[in-house]
């Protein structure tokens, strides 16, 4: 048995029953790439209803999200409400993780809209056939990440063995409303427009750390049927996404 077949047999020692999980996205814009990669690439969009040029990358967004083998999640944050619009989605842990992005890539500030592929680069929300080419050069990259599985009934995800990371590595569930939702902006620069989202991240849940052994990890219970959950295993140094999967 070679190791990766290791990696799943003792995950599956550990209860686990499910399939592995990848790219379960909601069907919206016409898709581009014609299958899927190896392992999903992760765009999160950081945004605010309250900035003048989030609309036109939530839209860029929007369209990512339909392709293959890519987990678009849209983070709204809460520094623009001073303009006269608090962000119906914002909330302060998304900032905070924005600003963790910051830090990890030497960055002078945090600024909207700002698109974060696969915790390694970071690019303009305003630059769409640049967003574009990141992606496909990220769904190019091989890293042989920890295997992800969920167990029947999505209440618990395990991760497999493999070469943890120095610093070591985070497990994170993100609760998110698949599909669009739109917003009418009654006050500040995008007054009287109505904003458009695709998978509005609801809450950030920090499962455990993830060191190289195999692990079972409860995942929070759903508050909302119409919710999804997608799960990132995170490097804690520098926050590259080594995975992500969905059930």
């Amino acid at each position: 048995m070679d190791a990766r077949g290791f990696i799943i047999t003792a995950v599956l020692a550990l209860g686990l029953v499910g399939a592995v999980g990848s790219t379960a996205q909601p069907a919206g814009a016409r898709s581009v790439r014609l299958t899927a990669p190896a392992e999903p690439v992760v765009v999160e969009l950081f945004t605010a209803q309250g900035c003048s040029g989030c609309p036109a990358a939530n839209e860029a967004v929007e369209a990512l999200s339909a392709e293959p083998g890519v987990i678009a999640l849209t983070y709204a944050v809460d520094y623009w409400d001073y303009l006269g619009w608090p962000d119906t989605f914002a909330k302060p842990e998304f900032a905070q993780r924005q600003r963790a992005y910051q830090a990890a890539m030497r960055l002078r500030s945090v600024y909207t809209p700002q698109v974060v592929i696969d915790g390694r680069r970071q690019i303009s929300g305003a630059e769409g056939e640049a967003i574009q080419a990141a992606v496909d050069e990220e769904a190019a990259r091989r890293v042989f990440p920890p295997e992800v599985q969920f167990r029947q009934g999505a209440d618990a995800v395990g991760i497999g063995s493999g070469r943890p990371p120095q610093g070591g590595a985070d497990v994170w569930a993100v609760t998110y409303r698949p599909g669009p939702q739109t917003v009418t902006v009654a006050d500040g620069d995008n007054r009287g427009r109505d904003v458009r989202h695709v998978n509005v991240v609801k809450g950030l849940t920090r499962l455990g750390e993830w060191t190289g052994r195999p692990i079972l990890l409860a995942l929070p219970a759903a508050t909302d049927p119409d919710d999804q959950v997608v799960v990132l295993v995170q490097r804690r140094s520098d926050r590259r996404i080594l995975t992500a999967a969905a059930p």
